[in-house]
């Protein structure tokens, strides 16, 4: 069955970047000048998904706004005759069907999933988790709906880190198949670097078979009193096959102050429209101590 929906989940409270997300969710902090979960649905448009489940939670009206007409907004650009912003604002308006849904209570990632069981049926879908911003080529969830339909499995995406890092991820203990695909044998959440099987770790990015949430339902909580998805493919395994692919890409954890301030950096750089400025910017700072 082909993959037409697509869910993110944005539903997390974004410590990392208290005080601004006491007001502002962490999915509308802007790189450059788009809000970070813009690009995680262009990524899903790009690879042909029809549809967006979004799960959010209580103080997050902004992401829902965002993809919503603004009508004062646009008669005002109307009426100046300033139709680029206007474009602007009305395209995230027509990027996808989107269809919201509350988690109520912060339980983790798999019972957030679990959340949207009904809006997303009996149908694989996409799964994002909207702080991995992913810069490639071809999108990195194509490239996984690629292995989904080679191997007919669920398929987590996955990169190498370093071997000090991998107790912030789940590691995978895999047999290598092709170039870049990998059949998983056991999947361990954010182990200790000498527990860990490899120093392959999931990041956020999912193709997952509707048999997950029976796995799900049946998961007990892990790490943090939570209901961990990697626990859920953890118990999955036991009766279907799970597969991994090794995208190709550059990842950005924009969910951490650093991560968005160096995809933001290198972003703009790309930008004809302000790259120049601030690539002469950068050449003059004093790296010991100003400009």
């Amino acid at each position: 069955m082909r993959v037409r929906k697509g869910l993110i989940l944005a539903a997390g409270y974004g410590t990392r970047f208290l005080p601004a997300t006491k007001a502002l969710p962490k999915e509308m902090l802007p790189l450059v000048d788009k809000p970070v979960i813009h690009y995680v649905v262009e990524e899903a448009v790009a690879s042909g998904i029809e549809q967006i489940v979004m799960v959010t939670s209580s103080g997050k009206r902004s992401v829902e706004d965002y993809f919503d007409h603004a009508p004062q907004l646009e008669r005002a650009l109307e009426k100046k005759g300033d139709f680029e912003r206007l474009r602007d604002v009305r395209y995230p308006t027509e990027m996808v069907d989107m269809l919201f849904v509350r988690q109520k209570e912060q339980k983790g990632i798999g019972h957030a999933v679990l959340c949207a069981r009904q809006a997303i049926g009996d149908e694989p879908f996409a799964l994002f988790f909207p702080d991995d911003v992913i810069f490639s080529k071809r999108p990195v969830i194509q490239q996984l709906i690629d292995v989904y339909e080679e191997h007919d499995g669920c398929v987590l995406g996955v990169q190498i880190v370093p071997h000090e890092e991998i107790s912030h991820y789940g590691s995978l203990d895999a047999e290598q198949i092709g170039d870049n695909t990998y059949r998983v044998r056991g999947l361990i959440e954010k182990p200790q670097p000498e527990e860990a099987p490899s120093d392959l770790a999931t990041v956020g990015r999912y193709v997952l078979t509707p048999d997950i949430f029976p796995a799900l339902k049946h998961t007990p909580p892990g790490i943090g009193g939570e209901i961990q998805i990697t626990d859920g493919i953890a118990l999955l395994l036991k009766e279907k096959p799970v597969f991994a692919c090794r995208f190709e890409g550059r990842r950005y954890d924009t969910g951490r102050p650093l991560g968005l301030l160096t995809a933001s950096i290198d972003q703009a750089l790309e930008r004809p429209d302000i790259g120049p400025q601030l690539r002469d910017y950068l050449r003059s700072i004093d790296l010991n101590g100003g400009t």
